[in-house]
């Protein structure tokens, strides 16, 4: 197998991943959500504080000040 083709069989590996995500997240109640560190974008580095379901691990809004603070004293 050459390489242009395992490239290509890994990107629709990765496609089928992110919409099986996609779906489960969807079906997802979030029911419990913290203040967790996530990344900014997919090809970011930096990291962003943001409430993230604890089951499905969705990013689903922005903390608020005092939810940052309690966040960063831990």
């Amino acid at each position: 197998m050459g390489l242009f083709q395992k490239i290509n069989d890994l990107f629709a590996k990765k496609q089928k991943i992110e919409k099986e995500i996609a779906i489960l997240q969807k079906s997802c109640n979030h029911i419990k959500k913290s203040v967790k560190q996530v990344r900014e974008r997919v090809d970011s580095s930096s990291p962003v504080i943001r409430y993230v379901c604890n089951e499905c691990l969705m990013v689903l809004g922005y903390p608020n000040q005092q939810d940052k603070d309690n966040f960063f004293k831990e």
